[in-house]
């Protein structure tokens, strides 16, 4: 019997890399602790009135050296090692506390949605966190929680009790980069998904009688006989926004709106749209 060679090689290229994501990894574990992650809020717009009524918070990283770096490049790093559920929680904590420092200066019905890992969701102490926060602010209906399919399709009934123990406090849920599994309707049901949103992928490409098209407007469709509302993502054009809105989509998001902004240019966003507002309003 021959015995098969294993040939393993290791190029300069290789080397650099996995270099490079030890160096990440190892600035990472410090990034709290020396203040380099920040949170930003990116608009999401009421499609039929143009008025802001929710907003993503999103994680940014503040390298000393590297600058800011993408959070795809380092939360499934932070996933990976064990990181996550410290930055899960210094997210949502200072999510809270932007909520409670914005007080009365902070417009009734813009709502905040925090991206949850996974992972989070099988620890009840995490979601106990979650719940003793919202519970201190008193405006459970004012936040929303975002997860991605995979968490309803593994079935976990560690998790779905975890999400129903939110929907319970009264945490909206929303169902991110929605059309891009492969089990998407069948789990819908099992848990009173508030929102989906479609995936930018669906978005980027989007013109009228296309083959997007039509997808996006099955995807608002189906959600809306199910009671569900729409957000789409990526929204980059006027184009996209109209044709969206055609179709009857709820809510969009999407540089063509807005950037992540920081939470004073956030806040500054909503106070000038409620002064025009009131302006037509007045006409």
């Amino acid at each position: 019997m021959h015995e098969v060679a294993t040939l393993l090689y290791f190029t300069p290229a290789m080397q650099s890399a996995a270099r490079q994501r030890q160096e990440i990894l190892n600035d990472l574990r410090g990034s709290i602790d020396r203040n380099q992650l920040e949170v930003h809020y990116q608009p999401i717009i009421n499609l039929d009135s143009g008025q802001v009524e929710k907003a993503e918070a999103l994680v940014r990283w503040e390298h000393p050296r590297r600058g800011v770096v993408a959070p795809d490049e380092f939360i499934p790093l932070a996933e990976e090692f064990g990181l996550i559920g410290q930055i899960d929680d210094w997210v949502s904590e200072e999510v809270f506390r932007q909520i409670g420092d914005w007080g009365e200066r902070a417009p009734a019905g813009v709502q905040i949605s925090l991206n949850k890992s996974p992972l989070q969701f099988r620890y009840r102490s995490s979601v106990d966190r979650w719940l003793a926060a919202f519970d201190g602010l008193g405006k459970g209906s004012g936040t929303a929680i975002e997860i991605t399919e995979g968490l309803l399709m593994e079935r976990d009934p560690v998790v779905l009790e975890q999400l129903l123990r939110l929907r319970d406090a009264g945490v909206e849920i929303a169902l991110d980069d929605f059309g891009t599994g492969y089990s998407s309707l069948a789990y819908l049901k099992d848990l009173d998904i508030d929102y989906i949103k479609i995936d930018r992928s669906f978005v980027s490409h989007l013109r009228r009688d296309s083959q997007e098209a039509v997808l996006c407007e099955a995807m608002i469709v189906m959600a809306h006989k199910l009671g569900i509302r729409v957000i789409a993502e990526g929204i980059e054009r006027a184009e996209q926004r109209d044709i969206l809105r055609a179709m009857g989509c709820d809510y969009g998001q999407g540089y063509l709106f807005s950037q992540a902004l920081n939470a004073l240019e956030f806040e500054r966003m909503l106070g000038a749209g409620e002064r025009e507002e009131s302006d037509r309003q007045r006409a």
